[in-house]
């Protein structure tokens, strides 16, 4: 488990000057360095803001609650907050905290009906199967280091959550997604994007599967960290074949091997 802060808390909200600065008071000793736990933060934050979780101009919650969320300190917060801030997608307005920022892409994102019947949610895994098995295929190919870190940070997530004995739905869609970011495919990310509730409805009875009397939790991260060392070797093909297995299976396990005949 992460260290905790054991100092005395500034107030909640601590003035921020403008642009994107550090807090005014800060120390050297309560900056954080951009260790994989920062990374993990900043990743989890980025993908509840690019899901819709915070909406443009809604303020983040405060050090104290995100502190406690992620069961970090503090300063491994403000690191992560400092990087979103550096890439544009939050800003600070003193004394006030952190808000999203509105991105002008949001304008041109796709959408789909939602999930209504259980026959939705196996036409999504259909839909899955047809593009993310491309997705682990492009991204072994075409991944850069902060690509890499990306599906890394997501991965050790889903690995604290499965120690926990715990699935966490937003942990896996993050590691999707940033296979889907590392093939330089805007067209796949928006696709992801789009789906994000439908995942989220498929990713909620997949844990349910998973915490039944023979729990296969252990099981599911595996077939994730094999995907991830697959990308990482560039080994394109296998990367793809894993994938294809691993929706394969979380279909599979959700219906019990039972799909439903979509036939018209």
């Amino acid at each position: 488990m992460a260290e905790r802060d054991t100092l005395e808390e500034a107030s909640e909200e601590a003035p921020a000057e403008n642009h994107g600065s550090q807090v005014a008071t800060e120390t050297a000793d309560d900056r954080a360095p951009r260790t994989p736990l920062v990374q993990r933060v900043y990743q989890m934050l980025l993908t509840k803001i690019s899901r819709g979780d915070y909406q443009p101009d809604e303020k983040l919650p405060g050090e104290h609650e995100l502190a406690a969320t992620f069961l970090v300190s503090r300063p491994i917060i403000r690191e992560a907050l400092k990087r979103l801030r550096d890439e544009g997608l939050i800003y600070s307005r003193q004394g006030a905290g952190s808000f999203v920022k509105v991105r002008v892409e949001e304008s041109r994102t796709i959408g789909y009906s939602p999930v209504e019947t259980i026959a939705d949610i196996q036409r999504c895994y259909e839909f899955r199967l047809a593009i993310e098995p491309d997705h682990a295929f492009y991204a072994a190919r075409r991944w850069n280091e902060p690509a890499l870190e990306a599906i890394s940070a997501a991965l050790g997530m889903m690995r604290d959550a499965t120690q926990a004995q715990r699935h966490r739905e937003d942990a896996d869609y993050a590691f999707h997604c940033a296979i889907a970011d590392a093939t330089n495919n805007h067209y796949y990310i928006s696709s992801m994007q789009a789906l994000k509730d439908h995942i989220a409805v498929g990713m909620k009875f997949h844990g349910v599967s998973l915490m039944g009397p023979n729990p296969g939790l252990a099981g599911v991260f595996a077939e994730h960290q094999a995907i991830f060392e697959a990308i990482r070797r560039r080994d394109a093909q296998t990367a793809r074949d894993l994938m294809r297995r691993h929706l394969e299976g979380s279909r599979d396990r959700i219906f019990e091997g039972r799909t439903l005949d979509l036939s018209l």
